[in-house]
């Protein structure tokens, strides 16, 4: 088989909205098996390994299963479906704003993560909608945080994904977000804010470094009352928890941030009460399969605005 060989249709069904995991065995391993491939190369230990291999659930591109004797060969395809832990349940609807041919935009409350990462699989707005439309080629074009709500765009084909990313790519999506933060009368707005944001793996806050820019972020206040105030935020660039940190290095974080100014004790599973008052609320952009004009607002509403007392309290 060639190194350039193009992995293959998965002969193996989505679970619960999720794809079964693909492993290619690479060139110039020793392995004399699949099986011991597999052993040093995943988490999961020998023992799991050899389970999944007696219940047949590790396929080849045939979907015969594998067996324990299997001989490695560079560049072989093999599938399996991973076990999941089970997750708490976000209990609040994603709503579908926008559905043609092409794209699904969905309105996404917050607490749920856009896609499958870490240990937020089956409940994500991807696999929640490959499930709610029957779209199991649905693909995600960008990302929100877990913690902010609002519009997403998905790719219903996965032939146009990468035009619907480029937009994003190339900046040529207008995004324009919402929040509510503490109100400074000595904050001059509007203004843009800019600065190098350098997001590290496995720490959770992002920092601000000395260097060239490369996030962007126009600010204006919308309205006031009561020591809060209602922000628009207009980001150019799209780094890591961007309007997040821009917010805190002004002196007004955005309520509810459990990481900026100071990260907190981390919030135990099922607890919804205190949502980051942090809204997509715009995406437009011109479509570049159709060549429409889209322009698409989302419905929801930041409670800490309407109803400070009760977000504050941390009543549902």
């Amino acid at each position: 088989m060639s190194r350039r060989t193009p992995p293959p249709p998965s002969p193996l069904p989505q679970r619960d909205g999720i794809d079964p995991v693909r492993v290619r065995l690479p060139f110039g391993d020793a392995s004399a098996t699949v099986r011991d491939h597999l052993v040093a190369r995943l988490a999961a230990g020998a023992e799991v390994i050899d389970g999944m291999l007696e219940e047949g659930r590790i396929v080849d591109a045939a979907g015969r299963p594998v067996r324990f004797d299997t001989a490695y060969a560079p560049g072989m395809f093999v599938w399996f479906h991973r076990e999941l832990r089970a997750e708490e349940r976000v209990p609040f609807a994603i709503d579908v704003v926008h559905r043609d041919e092409h794209v699904v935009v969905a309105d996404k409350p917050h607490f749920l993560a856009t896609t499958p990462r870490g240990s937020h699989v089956v409940e994500t707005a991807l696999a929640r909608l490959r499930r709610e439309l029957d779209i199991p080629a649905l693909g995600a074009a960008h990302r929100l945080d877990r913690l902010t709500a609002g519009l997403v765009l998905f790719t219903v084909r996965p032939e146009e994904r990468g035009a619907y990313q480029a937009l994003f790519r190339d900046r040529r999506v207008a995004k324009e977000y919402e929040a509510v933060a503490p109100y400074d009368p000595a904050l001059a707005l509007p203004r843009t804010v800019r600065s190098r944001i350098l997001k590290e793996r496995g720490i959770l806050a992002a920092r601000e470094i000395e260097g060239e820019p490369n996030a962007v972020s126009r600010v204006e206040l919308l309205e006031h009352h009561d020591g809060r105030a209602r922000y628009r935020l207009t980001p150019s660039t799209g780094q890591t928890h961007q309007l997040r940190v821009h917010m805190s290095t002004l002196g007004v974080p955005i309520l509810g941030d459990p990481l900026y100014p100071v990260v907190a004790d981390p919030v135990p599973a099922g607890d919804f009460r205190r949502p980051l008052q942090l809204l997509a609320r715009v995406l437009e952009f011109t479509d570049p399969v159709t060549g429409r004009e889209h322009r698409f607002t989302s419905s929801r509403k930041l409670r800490a605005w309407s109803s400070y007392e009760e977000w504050a309290a941390g009543q549902p």
